[in-house]
């Protein structure tokens, strides 16, 4: 019986096959793999069996490839290690976030020739003079494998004029034979990743990239398998299919990582690097995104670049033509600190932000009431706004942000439409609405998913799926596939326990089928997180027929589809925000009203805020807080700190209430700092263009959505 040298070189540096390659030993009657020798593993060493494997399957092949050969290779290695001990797996490197910007950055306040810190729109990055870089055994800890599957997060801003020649950020490359390994390049309009291969040297390439505007950017590379992606500042996802998957044996030997080069002079990056992270096994996008300021959104910031500088001690200016570059004469821990552009100099002067208070913006008077707001981003075209209207004439809006305000570009039939909800496949922008009724020509009941045309401008229907009083679409991928789930509220002849509905995207027809059913009870709200390797999706479910005292459900991703993880206990639940404070995850719920039989309802209710408890493995009640009748909540980061808003709807008498900002206070949670007028609120929506950054509500009440713009200090 012949071993496969993929299974072995996979065991050697992969998580996810060792467990099968000992299960084969065993049924061989071959001992554990992972090995260490006794007196190594009393001084608390790590040599192990890994490194010598990975040599091992290099050759393995031509030795014959049988369960007999690997026994002989096992026995020369005991001879060799003395006596060993069993010990656990460990993959080649760590599988939290590689922080590569500082291992190249001083140590201890120690100044390096040829690194300058600089600040630029508020936030401080590195400029290069010199060529940094690192040996690759830093990183790579257990054996010299670069993962198959990973991330790279950048976060950059490139100089005032557009790049004209092909800068690296990053590079990996063999010392002895000069090659290239792998590479991150960028150009003013495509950023490529190339790699050596058995085949030579291969490229990814993401076609209309623009990075070269002189404004912070963050992109998250993820691959896995065949499957590429590229997130831009928390938008529009693109993807690539590559007939052939990333190797999963480039061996990182005898090389070195370079940081914003290639090791040569030439294709050496001119910009400023904030962050360069490597996060083996997983996507960095569902760590990071939504992000309060998604050009900055952080995973691993060096702490040098974290804090601003306070006032220099003196300041000149040089006129640099177009791009104005402010050098400040004073050192801080061994660095210089340079400023580019006028504004720049106010944001260091200003020091972090902070919220002062929030200033009405602009007045936007619909056509209709509005049950929902998605604002969202089209590459290359701009900032739009969907809202989802009850009135079928003329439609709900789409509304595009023009010179700092926002104007109707489109209206689209809708029948009492509740929410919108933006996603992208490929390079192919979506939006899909949930209508809650059906045409009264027909009766039938719903929903369509339009597709963007970059010919026309506008959206265009592209499927239509049957739909139940529809309230909330959640769109996601996992493992690169895409997949809509509809929350289902209930059926025409008042049935509330009713299947909601998870499709997957189907490649081949190019629409979406029916993936899974879940049943649910008067389905408000769906909101799927991602917290290390496990897919979550929430579901706020509203009434059961004669109650709103029910359980609301949290799923998790197992096996192929969607299985039970936790209830929790909610009254009418409208929205599950799930957001991220450092490490810690929490889930809060907007419990709309209390309601049993025919009784009378109580709007005046706690909605709550529960935390992920790891030990526990469930989520916690962490902090309740008054509502009226919730039915929103939106999350968000101005500087460092953090805020929840609320949308307060109806108190049992009015719909003219207060809707609350909470500031996160750590130990202390969230407490109210700004009390703001609404009617009827309904949705809430945050936002950040170069103007400022901004939060906007609707009235399902009024034809009215007022725009508030965010002040800081």
């Amino acid at each position: 019986m012949n071993v496969p040298a993929s299974l072995l070189r996979s065991a050697c540096c992969s998580p996810i096959s060792l467990h099968h390659l000992q299960h084969g030993l065993q049924q061989t009657g071959s001992s554990s793999l992972v090995l260490r020798t006794k007196n190594d593993h009393e001084q608390g060493s790590s040599l192990n069996f890994k490194q010598s494997c990975c040599v091992f399957v290099e050759h393995f092949s031509n030795m014959g490839g049988s369960w007999a050969v690997l026994r002989m290779f096992l026995q020369l290695l005991l001879f060799y290690n003395s006596t060993f001990v069993a010990v656990a797996w460990r993959p080649c490197t760590d599988l939290f976030p590689l922080d590569l910007l500082s291992h190249s950055l001083p140590q201890g306040g120690h100044a390096l020739s040829g690194v300058h810190t600089v600040q630029a729109e508020g936030a401080r990055g590195v400029h290069m003079t010199s060529p940094l870089s690192f040996p690759s055994s830093q990183v790579f800890v257990n054996c010299l494998m670069f993962p198959h599957e990973f991330s790279i997060m950048v976060t950059l801003k490139t100089t005032c004029s557009a790049t004209e020649k092909r800068e690296y950020l990053l590079s990996v490359v063999q010392e002895e034979k000069k090659q290239l390994l792998l590479g991150l390049r960028f150009s003013e309009e495509q950023l490529q990743l190339v790699y050596h291969s058995p085949r030579g040297r291969e490229r990814l390439s993401f076609q209309r990239v623009w990075l070269a505007d002189g404004h912070w950017h963050t992109l998250v590379l993820a691959l896995s398998g065949h499957h590429a992606s590229l997130t831009l500042d928390c938008g529009v996802t693109l993807e690539l299919f590559h007939d052939r998957p990333f190797p999963a044996d480039l061996s990182t030997a005898g090389s070195r990582i370079h940081i914003g080069s290639r090791k040569l002079w030439s294709g050496m990056f001119s910009g400023l690097l904030r962050q360069l992270v490597l996060l083996p096994g997983s996507d960095a996008t569902r760590r990071v995104c939504p992000a309060g300021n998604p050009r900055l959104a952080e995973l691993a910031v060096p702490p040098v670049l974290k804090d601003l500088p306070g006032p220099p001690d003196d300041v000149q200016v040089q006129d640099g033509g177009s791009c104005t570059e402010v050098m400040v004469s004073r050192m801080q821990k061994g660095f210089f600190f340079f400023i580019h552009g006028n504004t720049a100099l106010i944001s260091m002067l200003k020091g972090k932000e902070h919220l002062d208070y929030v200033d009405g913006h602009q007045d936007l008077y619909t056509s209709s009431e509005t049950y929902g707001l998605e604002v969202f981003q089209i590459p290359s075209v701009g900032l739009f706004a969907a809202m989802a209207h009850r009135s079928s004439k003329p439609g709900s809006g789409i509304y595009r942000w023009r010179d700092g305000r926002f104007e109707l570009h489109q209206n689209i039939t809708t029948f009492e439409a509740h929410s919108w909800k933006h996603f992208i496949i490929g390079n192919k922008v979506f939006l899909v609405v949930s209508n809650s009724r059906g045409p009264v020509s027909s009766g039938k009941e719903a929903s369509v998913i339009y597709k963007w045309s970059d010919k026309k401008q506008k959206f265009l229907r592209y499927q239509t799926l049957e739909t139940y009083s529809a309230r909330d679409w959640e769109a996601f991928h996992i493992q690169n596939q895409a997949f809509l789930a509809v929350a289902n509220h209930r059926k025409g002849n008042g049935e509330h326990k009713i299947n909601s509905v998870i499709y997957k995207w189907n490649p081949g027809t190019r629409a979406f089928e029916v993936n899974q059913t879940i049943l649910t009870s008067g389905a408000y709200d769906l909101e799927f997180f991602t917290v290390g390797p496990y897919h979550f999706l929430a579901v706020a479910n509203a009434f059961d027929g004669t109650s709103t005292s029910i359980d609301s459900t949290i799923y998790i991703w197992l096996r192929g589809a969607f299985q039970h993880f936790q209830t929790i206990r909610t009254f009418g639940a409208t929205d599950w925000e799930m957001f991220r404070i450092g490490d810690r995850v929490f889930l809060a719920v907007a419990n709309g009203h209390m309601l049993y039989m025919h009784g009378k309802s109580l709007y005046a209710i706690n909605s709550t805020i529960y935390e992920l408890d790891l030990n526990a493995q469930m989520f916690l009640r962490f902090q309740d807080i008054g509502t009226y009748s919730a039915v929103d909540w939106e999350f968000f980061t101005l500087g460092d700190e953090h805020f929840l808003v609320v949308a307060n709807s109806y108190n049992g008498l009015s719909y003219s209430l207060n809707s609350v900002i909470y500031r996160w206070q750590g130990y202390e949670g969230f407490v109210p700092i700004h009390w703001l007028p609404t009617i009827g609120c309904s949705d809430w929506e945050f936002f950040s263009t170069m103007e400022g950054s901004f939060l906007m509500y609707s009235s399902a009440r009024q034809s009215f959505t007022k725009v508030f713009k965010l002040k800081t200090r």
